[in-house]
Formats: C-alpha cells, sequence, structure tokens
C-alpha cells in the first residue's frame, strides 16, 4: 500500500481537547488503473456524482483548473492533461484510468491479491455460517447463483460492509426513516445476520447507529445514484446558509457532513428540517458551485427545470417556491451578512475552528467561511439525510473476535470493517474513520488467527 501525509488536514472536531491540524490523515496515491488490465472492468467505479464526463475521477486540486481552465496557464495544462489522458482512456475502458481517494486505495488492494495469486471470487454473498461443536467451520455462499459451501481450516472472517447501504435495515434504527443510503448498495447487513443466527451480539447502544452525510436528489444525472453527497466543497465556503422550515439556520453549516445532519436530526425534533435548504446568491455558485452544479459562469436551466436547484429573483420569492418563512429566511440572510462583516458569526460560530477554516476560502477575509448573500437572483439547494456506513455492528474484541452475548468469543469467527461495530460508537472525530479501523482490525485478525 502507498500513501502520502496530508500536509494539514485538521480533525473534524477540532475545537475538542487533544486534536491536531496535521498527522494523522492519509491520503492513498493515485493508481493507474491500466496496470489490472483486463481486471479494471471488474473495479467498480465511484458513485456518478463524483465523476465528471462519463466517467473521470475529479480530485480537489483538479476542480479550479477544470473550472477555470483560461485563468493561468497553469490551469491549461492541467485541464489539458486531464482530459487527453481521459479521452486516451475512454477508447479502451468505459472510464478513465486515472483513480484517485478510495478507488485508488481499492484498486491497490486488489493489484496485490493478483499479484500474490490470491483466488477473488466475484458475485458471491454469504447464506450462512457453518457450525461443527461450537466452532464456525466455515460458510454457505452463493457464487454466481451457485450454491458452493467452504470449509475453513482456521477461522472465518466476515467483512460484508455492513448495513449501511440498505435503507430498509438503516431504518431499524433510524428516526425520522431515511430516503437515501449513498453507502454500497451490496452492504445489506449479511454478515449480521448469519453471525447472529451463530450467536453473536450486537452492539447498538452508540451515539448515532450511522456515519452521515447531507445529500442532494440527484436523479436527473445519468449515471449516478440519485444522490450527491456534501461532503465539504460548497458548506464550508462564504456566502451560503442552511436552513429549516422557519427559515432559521440551526447548524455551523461548515460543520463536518457527520455533525450537520446530527444538526439537522436535532432541528428536526421541534421544527421541519428535512429537507433542509441551502441559501446562496448567483456570486456564491460561480464562486465555489453548488452540489452539483459547478463553478463558473453558466446557463443553469436545466438544473432549475429539474428542481434540483431553485430560483427566484427575490428571497420572498424564493422562500414561497421551497415552503418555507419568509419573515424567518430575511432575517436569517440578514444576521448572516452582519456576521460577514463582522467575521464573527454570535449564533453557531461558522469559521470559528480550524477545521471550519481549513474548508472555507482562505483569500476571503475576515473570516474565510462568511460571505453576504446580497445580489439577486437567489439560489436554493433542498439536502437530506444519508449514509456513509453503518456504526452499528457485531460485537467484538479487540483482535476481530466476535463475541456472543454473554461477551465470550466465538470459536472461528472474526469480524472487521463495517460489519464490526465501530470503535467510533457512532462519533466521527475526521476522516476515514471506517477506512482505517478497517484495515487495521483486518490485519489484527490475521495476526490473531495465524498465532492459534
Amino acid at each position: 500500500m502507498k500513501f502520502s501525509l496530508y500536509a494539514k488536514h485538521p480533525d473534524y472536531l477540532s475545537n475538542r481537547p487533544g486534536t491536531t491540524l496535521a498527522g494523522r490523515a492519509l491520503a492513498p496515491l493515485p493508481f493507474d488503473g491500466r496496470l489490472l488490465g483486463a481486471d479494471f472492468a471488474k473495479l467498480r467505479a465511484p458513485i456518478g456524482e463524483f465523476m465528471a464526463l462519463g466517467g473521470m475521477m475529479i480530485g480537489r486540486d483538479d476542480i479550479e483548473p477544470l473550472a477555470r481552465p483560461f485563468e493561468s496557464v497553469a490551469n491549461f495544462r492541467h485541464a489539458l492533461s486531464l482530459l487527453w489522458r481521459h479521452a486516451t482512456d475512454r477508447l479502451r475502458h468505459r472510464r478513465g484510468t486515472r483513480l484517485l481517494m478510495g478507488n485508488a486505495l481499492a484498486a491497490r488492494l486488489f493489484y496485490g491479491l493478483r499479484q500474490r495469486q490470491v483466488p477473488v471470487w466475484f458475485n458471491a454473498s454469504v447464506r450462512e455460517l457453518i457450525t461443527a461443536d461450537g466452532r464456525v467451520t466455515g460458510a454457505e455462499l452463493a457464487v454466481d447463483g451457485k450454491t458452493r459451501r467452504v470449509t475453513a481450516r482456521r477461522a472465518v472472517v466476515l467483512a460484508t460492509g455492513g448495513f449501511g447501504g440498505s435503507v430498509e435495515r438503516l431504518n431499524e434504527y433510524v428516526r425520522p426513516p431515511l430516503k437515501h443510503a449513498v453507502a454500497f448498495a451490496g452492504a445489506r447487513g449479511e454478515g449480521m445476520t448469519v453471525a447472529r443466527a451463530a450467536g453473536a451480539a450486537v452492539e447498538g447502544d452508540h451515539a448515532q447507529p450511522a456515519f452521515w452525510t447531507p445529500v442532494s436528489e440527484t436523479g436527473w444525472l445519468a449515471g449516478g445514484r440519485g444522490a450527491y453527497p456534501h461532503l465539504a466543497l460548497d458548506r464550508a465556503k462564504p456566502g451560503l446558509i442552511a436552513v429549516n422550515a422557519a427559515g432559521r439556520r440551526f447548524v455551523d453549516e461548515a460543520a463536518s457532513y457527520h455533525e450537520f445532519v446530527v444538526g439537522m436530526h436535532r432541528s428536526h425534533e421541534t421544527l421541519p428540517t428535512i429537507p433542509a435548504w441551502l441559501i446562496s446568491d448567483r456570486a456564491f455558485i460561480e464562486a465555489y458551485g453548488l452540489g452539483r452544479v459547478p463553478p463558473g459562469r453558466r446557463s443553469w436551466r436545466r438544473l432549475i427545470a429539474s428542481g434540483y436547484l431553485v430560483e427566484a429573483d427575490s428571497l420572498d420569492a424564493l422562500a414561497a417556491r421551497i415552503k418555507v418563512d419568509s419573515a424567518g429566511l430575511r432575517d436569517s440572510v440578514a444576521r448572516n451578512n452582519r456576521y460577514a462583516e463582522s467575521g464573527t458569526d454570535d449564533e453557531f460560530g461558522k469559521g470559528s475552528t480550524d477545521f471550519d477554516r481549513h474548508n472555507g476560502d482562505p483569500a476571503y477575509k475576515p473570516n474565510p467561511c462568511l460571505g453576504p448573500i446580497a445580489e439577486p437572483p437567489f439560489y436554493a439547494m433542498a439536502v437530506y439525510p444519508s449514509t456513509l456506513g453503518s456504526s452499528v455492528g457485531l460485537r467484538t474484541d479487540s483482535d476481530g473476535r466476535v463475541l456472543s452475548a454473554s461477551g465470550a468469543p466465538i470459536p472461528g469467527l472474526y469480524a472487521c470493517g463495517n460489519d464490526m461495530a465501530s470503535i467510533m460508537r457512532g462519533h466521527y472525530p475526521g476522516p476515514g474513520i471506517t477506512l482505517g479501523p478497517g484495515m487495521v482490525f483486518a490485519y489484527r485478525a490475521a495476526l490473531a488467527i495465524a498465532k492459534a
């Protein structure tokens, strides 16, 4: 595996004791998918909402050159190199082979397996665990629709992804019920189901049952999953607020995606906040983009016609179109504009933490996260709660051994990844809180199995 250290990446809860500005977050290095040969077709693509031009992955540093290629020679060269690489990729592949972030991580892991000739079965799901004398000795699988029984000489490790991709399973734990899940759709809780049948305990007393992100609905986008995760690129920028049905702000908009949805749920207990509405003016979208709307000067007629983006020439007209209280919206915008001038958000402290400022606009003064919503036309975008993965999962020990209701390890059964109850217990202190423990506890389980 190959990683780089972020030069700066504050912890998400950067106003808490013990946090750091850098040193914790690792990023997978980009991976050339062409190294996989024919196996590249087996690698699942990221959600369509995160790709451009029918399959080109875009990193954070690619957005500005692609949005404004003619603003500098460097921008033009960067954009041209990306487009040329993508064009040549599409002559041979269904999507671009320049892989970033999680897709690069998955590809490099897969490449390592292929180099070491480790057999991999595709289109496989687990039906039940096989036990003998109180020990898990194998599993029954469905592979390409055919039943296969596998005997495990040492142990079975469950790593089926938890249940973060199943709205139905999530709604057993979540209130109000969810409409969307942007985690992998195949993560339906199969590992938990077969483990419970073998006597495993589920740990569910977490602060949150899942790890949240706000999403906007992108059903109009061909090849997408129908939901765009608003992670950090728009909410932290100056000139945007989020409001509930009363037209009132309810959270620091620059907070982490998880904490933003926690704020949505908290507000929804007393006032309708699902959906919440992101409010800005045209200057904001041209500068930073909004959701799947890219930055830059262009026509947004298709997005407005689809209902993804709501446009109005006044705040009162905008409030009427999105059915929020107009007086509340006017007051919230007026307060935001005063905060933008003073540099201090007296209500929610937007821009007061290192994490907020890291995702804001460093060139904007006095607060990189606070700017006015001043000139019509004004815009609104609905966002809903969704998940990146489950926190509730199988109770394990520090080596990934699955525990029974009595707290004793079930011989021959381990779990890692989202099948295992998260060590974060429903909190989201920084990036990689599912991927990091997933790899660490897979490694610890392998060591424990080998030692046993």
